[in-house]
């Protein structure tokens, strides 16, 4: 068990070893409609699982009243496509935490640069282009496409968006930007959460001539002015420098947050002292009952 310098042993998530499960044992928390079962991303799964099997275990926990029962909490478009392959049986990993909105909110999806580095590894490994295309039920003209496209966005910013839900076509505006400027491009979406196309391309717009690929090409914006730009521009440079600020005071500012938060959770863990506040200040009450219960703080 992992020991936490703060908050002592960590419990982990898992059981050790994952477990082949018959799969009339395992109990879906949903059935899957039969428009998802229609669906790209189901066909996709399906084409996955003949061509190499499931590489990523479902998720189950065992069942708090029903001995040698489990509940899938991760995988169900993968049980689905088991149950209509017909197999009787799949391997699974058991975690110790059963409940399923908490699982679900922790669980980090493949994301495109993930997708990207599984693919030049498995061409790595010489798995010819046509069986890695039926996996991920596309055609080797969008094989390839995928295969180069992180080719001109430098190391540091494809770092950041290893793990982020980021659109395809936001590498694209990207390639077009100095090795700096993607960098503090891709900070932004962060920052704002947002990883779009169409924020990508404001982005783009907001980049100075001098920060962009020199092509020989002057930046052009359809719709916009060069006034409207040098706007963007200026403002797109202001938000960048107030971020670096805020970055400079977070570690602080978010430490003093936790031990607050923690004050006011044992404070208010004291009879006495919530009976008081109720009759005495409620709105402080209801304040501190907020602050206490915030996820965000917490994580």
């Amino acid at each position: 068990m992992a020991v936490d310098p703060i908050t002592g042993p960590v419990r982990s998530a898992f059981e050790s070893a994952g477990i082949r499960i018959p799969i009339t044992s395992i109990e879906m928390l949903h059935s899957v409609p039969a428009k998802v079962k229609r669906s790209s991303k189901y066909a996709r799964i399906a084409a996955s699982i003949r061509e190499v099997g499931v590489i990523e275990p479902p998720v189950i926990a065992r069942h708090p009243s029903k001995p040698g029962r489990y509940l899938l909490l991760d995988g169900h478009l993968r049980m689905a496509v088991l149950e209509e392959r017909g197999d009787v049986d799949v391997v699974c990993l058991i975690a110790t935490d059963d409940e399923a909105f908490t699982y679900n909110k922790r669980i980090n999806r493949l994301a495109i640069v993930q997708e990207h580095r599984m693919i030049l590894k498995a061409i790595e490994d010489r798995v010819p282009e046509e069986r890695i295309a039926r996996a991920l039920n596309i055609d080797i003209s969008t094989l390839r496409h995928k295969k180069k496209l992180l080719h001109g966005v430098c190391p540091e910013a494809v770092e950041i968006l290893k793990d982020k839900p980021v659109s395809s076509h936001v590498f694209a505006a990207l390639k077009k930007m100095a090795p700096m400027r993607q960098i503090e491009a891709v900070e932004l979406m962060v920052a704002m959460d947002r990883y779009t196309e169409n924020y990508a391309r404001a982005l783009l717009a907001a980049t100075p001539q001098a920060q962009l690929i020199p092509d020989g090409k002057p930046k052009q914006v359809k719709g916009l002015s060069d006034d409207q730009l040098a706007l963007m521009e200026r403002e797109s440079g202001q938000l960048n420098r107030e971020m670096k600020v805020a970055e400079q005071s977070y570690g602080g500012d978010h430490l003093h947050l936790v031990l607050a938060r923690g004050y006011l959770a044992r404070l208010l863990g004291n009879a006495r002292v919530v009976r008081y506040l109720a009759q005495q200040r409620p709105e402080f009450l209801a304040e501190f009952q907020k602050i206490a219960e915030m996820d965000s703080v917490a994580a």
